[in-house]
């Protein structure tokens, strides 16, 4: 059985990050990254199914170039922020996806065993 998020139910989520990244920009680092660690991880909690992990690196990825984009807006200068500097800001506040979910069939042998 094969379960992937729905590309458009991906989208939506990451047009909501965008627009509060628009909104919270110059909020300082701590707070918008704990707000988007909640946020992926609530992502995750729900779509971490058996062969989603392309869906969930995505949406990792998507979240971090928004950020990046968010961050580089702050000011003129911020234009030196490189990947290098914010792969490790990314690194201590997003999560990486993990399978949080078994297959079905285990689910249902665990609760209806024989």
């Amino acid at each position: 059985m094969l379960r992937q998020t729905i590309a458009k139910r991906l989208r939506k989520k990451l047009q909501e990050v965008r627009q509060w990244l628009l909104a919270h920009r110059h909020d300082p680092v701590p707070v918008v990254g704990a707000w988007l660690r909640n946020v992926v991880q609530g992502y995750y909690n729900y779509h971490a199914v058996p062969c989603n992990g392309a869906a969930l690196e995505t949406f990792r990825r998507e979240v971090s170039r928004a950020w990046l984009h968010a961050l580089r807006r702050r000011s003129q200068k911020s234009r030196h922020l490189m990947w290098e500097r914010a792969t490790r800001l990314f690194e201590a506040w997003l999560p990486r996806p993990r399978i949080l979910h078994p297959y079905p069939g285990v689910r249902f042998h665990a609760r209806h065993p024989r």
